[in-house]
């Protein structure tokens, strides 16, 4: 209280202490993950973790100046900000803009680093969908239809790199926030139909989504194959038992496991931290998701509700796509553990969308307490 009676925000310390200690464990798990494979490849077993460091070196200095920023802006420019993340999810199928790895194009060169533009505009289509049902309820499929085709549009884009795991998280990402928005159990039954169409034609175009599926059903039909990657997320998982085999002993770190260090990290904690380390990970998310939450009913306008709660589900769903993939309860797919897994532009992201619900929080705060923020 002392706080707030002197004019200042005081921050919600406890979605503070949560971001934090998932960050500062991200990088302790990335060390563990990747020492092996980046000894070999680069000769430096720190090489992705320094990159991560600087990564969040980076977002923890530009998080004061992003939530200085009045989440107003983000009303005002909704469109502009959507248009900047169609325009950068189209950049990457630029030759000599887009990197292709893994036979995927995702990425954009600057020279000096890559980014992700998919991590960008999943958040761009949040404030833009938080514009529209501030404006609008979703009574009627009129009401949603900017919001439909807006999703519409960046999924298109992110399947065409292709991403399937980005594109799952934006689609669930825009339907919490239409339910919150006042969407009908009539009108998600009626969107099932062509949804469920679309997602069985785009399997059956191409054949190593099938392989996936096939992978995912029984993944020891193809151990080598498609099967591999989630066989040694099994044994990584089932190795670890109640409490793990302990930190920085994982075996399948030794270049059994793929992307150990990033979109199968929480592979390497079950490892090495067991069965208490996962639920303890996952308690973490839970709780930022009740801050977030939180914060999003107590906001001063319908806008900030919408936004924090949009943010508050890309954290959650995202968080929840990533461990239902490594323990294969969906099929196999890149999605990184929101501020654990490595990846600059995802935690930039995560970091500034943080700053973003301080902001709101801080705006409920100033129309409780009558006072200026500083």
């Amino acid at each position: 209280m002392r706080g707030k009676l002197s004019g200042r925000f005081v921050p919600d310390k406890i979605l503070l202490c949560c971001v934090i200690l998932l960050s500062l464990f991200g990088l302790v798990m990335q060390y563990s993950a990747s020492s092996y494979s980046a000894l070999n490849e680069t000769g430096d077993e720190f090489f992705y973790v320094k990159k991560q460091a600087l990564a969040l070196v980076f977002a923890a200095a530009v998080y004061p100046f992003v939530f200085r920023l009045d989440t107003e802006i983000y009303r005002k420019l909704r469109h502009v900000l959507f248009v900047l993340g169609l325009i950068l999810l189209a950049l990457v199928f630029i030759p000599g803009v887009g990197v292709e790895n893994y036979g995927a194009t995702r990425w954009i060169n600057l020279g000096f680093t890559t980014f992700q533009p998919s991590d960008i505009a999943k958040f761009t289509l949040v404030v833009f969908i938080a514009g529209c049902l501030s404006k609008n309820s979703c009574v009627t499929f009129r009401s949603m239809a900017a919001i439909l085709l807006a999703c519409g549009a960046v999924c298109a884009l992110i399947m065409a790199e292709p991403n399937m795991s980005i594109t799952m998280c934006v689609g669930l990402v825009t339907v919490a926030m239409l339910f919150l928005g006042g969407a009908k159990a009539k009108h998600f039954a009626l969107l099932a139909v062509p949804a469920v169409a679309l997602v069985v034609v785009l399997i059956a175009v191409e054949p190593y989504r099938l392989k996936r599926i096939a992978a995912f059903l029984d993944p020891w039909s193809s151990p080598l194959g498609e099967g591999y990657q989630l066989i040694q997320s099994y044994y990584a998982l089932g190795s670890g038992g109640l409490f793990g085999v302990g930190l920085f002993n994982s075996r399948q770190k030794y270049l059994f496991l793929p992307f150990a260090e990033s979109d199968f990290i929480f592979s390497v904690i079950g490892e090495e931290l067991g069965f208490v380390g996962c639920a303890a990970v996952l308690a973490v998310f839970g709780v930022i998701v009740w801050r977030g939450a939180l914060i999003a009913m107590r906001a001063e306008s319908r806008f900030d509700c919408y936004l924090a709660a949009g943010i508050t589900a890309v954290i959650g769903i995202q968080a929840l796509l990533n461990v239902a993939v490594v323990t294969g309860s969906i099929p196999p797919t890149g999605l990184p553990l929101p501020f654990v897994s490595s990846g600059g532009t995802s935690l930039l992201m995560f970091t500034c969308a943080t700053a973003v619900l301080q902001r709101v929080a801080a705006k409920s705060q100033r129309q409780a307490f009558g006072h200026k923020m500083y």
